[in-house]
């Protein structure tokens, strides 16, 4: 059963285009990842599915039920984590779930009930009557997974969950996500512009850029498609380099890309030392070298031409832009 399915779904902003004409399902029980850099799209996105934002264009259901027609029903189909922090400090982790159960007019026996199971699921029954203010980053994060379950939603939306936490918090992080889609059977879709979290969690992923998706499958259907290894040069001479590569037989393609070429080929380990040894006979200075397996990076790479780290860095910048013109104005 796809319990998500959005058609030709757009949101424009004043002329400019935040998502362009996306489509594509989710099925019921999968873990699905919206993968993307900063400013891709993917928090526009969500934010139209949980009836927060209308779309300018296109439709979408959730739960069954159309996201401009039916928003009660959706709002009550979904839970909803957020980038930014939406605890109460000021109360304690029994105090925020318990708030939320009476928002969604639970009873207070089922109530109780669930609160319990909830903070034992992320380890946080010992803290209960903790105020929220002195819980880690980690901890409050996995407070608001919990509250955002206690009125078992079909769809639990998770956008950038792990933003700004340590790796080892995030590794928590994700058992707890991959727990609650094991036990509660609960679809979860996940944003995030950590390539290696959406690899880790997901049964498939959508990858966006500048609002568009460019491509959705497997995590190891997209990484397979690429085919071969990778070599990755940090040269300050790339424009050089690839010509010459190219002509070998076991050449596939190349990416330059932020002080970096990027060779897609075949038995990589056997051409190391022949690109070494090509920059050497043409004076090409190589800073380093290695050789890895294709990842959701390369994915990435592979159709855009840029890295996510490229693409964020432009995507700071046109908000700068932004920003120096409306204070001219």
């Amino acid at each position: 059963m796809k319990i998500i399915i959005l058609e030709s779904l757009t949101k424009k902003f004043n002329g400019f285009t935040a998502v362009d004409n996306v489509s594509f399902t989710v099925k019921e029980g999968e873990v699905f990842g919206f993968l993307g850099p900063n400013g891709a799209g993917k928090t526009t996105t969500i934010s139209m599915l949980a009836t927060l934002l209308g779309p300018t264009l296109g439709e979408a259901h959730v739960n069954g039920f159309n996201i401009k027609t039916q928003k009660d029903d959706v709002r009550k189909s979904i839970g909803i984590i957020f980038q930014d922090p939406s605890l109460d400090e000021e109360l304690t982790a029994y105090e925020n779930m318990d708030f939320h159960g009476r928002l969604y007019h639970i009873k207070k026996d089922i109530r109780e009930k669930r609160i319990k199971e909830l903070l034992k699921l992320v380890e946080l029954d010992e803290r209960k009557n903790d105020l929220v203010k002195k819980f880690s980053g980690g901890m409050r994060r996995r407070l608001e997974i919990a509250r955002g379950l206690l009125h078992e939603p079909k769809v639990l939306f998770l956008d950038e969950p792990t933003l700004g936490l340590d790796p080892q918090t995030r590794n928590h992080i994700w058992e707890y996500i991959q727990k609650l889609n094991k036990e509660k059977k609960i679809t979860v879709m996940i944003t995030t512009h950590y390539m290696e979290e959406a690899d880790k969690l997901c049964d498939r992923v959508a990858i966006i850029d500048k609002g568009k998706i460019i491509a959705l499958d497997t995590p190891k259907n997209l990484k397979d498609g690429i085919g071969g290894d990778l070599i990755t040069v940090e040269t300050p001479d790339a424009e050089s380099l690839c010509p010459l590569v190219q002509e070998f037989s076991w050449f596939k393609s190349s990416n330059q890309h932020d002080g970096f070429v990027t060779f897609n080929v075949m038995d990589a380990e056997k051409h190391i030392a022949g690109i070494a040894d090509l920059s050497c006979q043409n004076n090409i200075e190589i800073k380093s070298i290695n050789v890895h397996k294709p990842t959701l990076e390369d994915v990435f790479l592979h159709f855009t031409g840029r890295t996510i780290r490229e693409e964020e860095a432009g995507s700071v910048e046109h908000m700068r832009m932004m920003h120096k013109a409306r204070r001219r104005r």
